[in-house]
């Protein structure tokens, strides 16, 4: 009940603080540049040069507060030993080359990056073309959109029991088993199988993130102009053919946006991992490895800040390009 109350008191201090700033901080320029008098073309000018900068000043603030600063004491830890005690250089990035945890991380992650993109991407847009055409589309668009207003640790945890074991012959309450032992099969500890206990972690996330795909996907389709679509049927186009032929590649630069989006949050993906398997058998990714590094047994805070700059160099190519590409489509 604590917590309840206190995210509560977060976010109205958060509403009410930011209503509070753009009412007083225009209050305050107006007083020291009222827009009358001999000189009000001048103050409006200097108010109007000022004014973005109230906005823009806390953004940048807190900006580098929780993201600069952190980044740069990251750098500077991964420079060091376990507590920071005594210089090592490179050592701690010498070493990630060599341990077979951060090499299981890295296969992982590209597995995961491989699979959950091209999934996600492709169901929302197979979900915002089919959702278009039919009565109750409306309806499925919001049912295939609710997992995004779920946590990923709620979503980890829903999954848990799907996949929950029971041995043979007792009640399965895990969906899954159920299905299978109904169909004369054996229970399996689905999240302890090697190799496929990473697929059964990312579907997880393509359940999340088709939501997310499908609603920027259906925009994108409904601003295909009618007149190419009207063009191709006329010269005898096959539904088919105008899905794949006219609407995909006029949509192609806000697939490229969808799928990159996805991509970073694979990067950095760590509850789903966490809360279902903690990166056992076989399944570790980056995030969670530095989570242990960090803060499990005796924490190695050089180590742990030396797999958080890797993830961060992995993951800013990708975020550049994006912001790129989204103002290219702007223009």
């Amino acid at each position: 009940m604590e917590l309840f109350w206190l995210a509560i008191s977060t976010i109205a201090i958060g509403v009410f603080g930011c209503v509070a700033w753009f009412w007083g901080s225009n209050w305050i320029l107006d007083k020291i540049y009222p827009p009358r008098g001999d000189r009000a073309g001048d103050n409006i000018r200097r108010a109007n040069q000022i004014r973005p900068w109230l906005f823009l000043g806390p953004a940048i603030v807190f900006l580098t507060m929780y993201l600069v600063y952190p980044v740069l004491d990251s750098l500077w830890r991964s420079l060091f030993n376990s507590d920071g005690a005594q210089f090592v250089g490179a050592d701690n990035y010498l070493w990630l080359l060599g341990d077979d945890k951060f090499q299981e991380s890295m296969l992982n992650n590209m597995l995961w990056l491989l699979v959950v993109p091209a999934l996600s991407t492709l169901f929302g847009l197979l979900a915002a073309q089919l959702t278009d055409r039919i009565k109750w589309g409306n309806i499925g668009k919001s049912l295939i959109f609710m997992p995004m207003a779920i946590s990923f640790v709620g979503a980890g945890v829903i999954w848990k029991f799907i996949y929950e074991y029971r041995a043979a012959g007792e009640t399965q309450i895990g969906l899954l088993n159920w299905i299978v032992t109904q169909f004369g099969g054996e229970p399996q500890i689905w999240l302890t199988l090697p190799g496929w206990n990473n697929f059964f972690l990312m579907i997880v996330l393509v359940w999340i993130q088709t939501g997310f795909a499908m609603v920027i996907l259906s925009a994108a389709l409904r601003g295909i102009p009618e007149e190419t679509i009207e063009a191709a049927i006329l010269d005898g186009a096959s539904p088919l053919q105008v899905f794949f032929k006219i609407k995909v590649p006029q949509i192609m630069g806000t697939i490229a946006v969808v799928w990159t989006t996805i991509t970073i949050v694979v990067l950095k993906v760590f509850d789903i991992v966490f809360v279902m398997t903690n990166g056992q058998w076989g399944t570790q990714v980056l995030a969670n490895l530095m989570y242990d590094w960090m803060f499990r047994g005796t924490p190695d805070y050089g180590r742990g800040s030396a797999i958080a700059i890797v993830l961060m160099i992995l993951v800013t190519p990708i975020m550049v390009w994006n912001i790129w590409n989204a103002r290219k489509e702007v223009r």
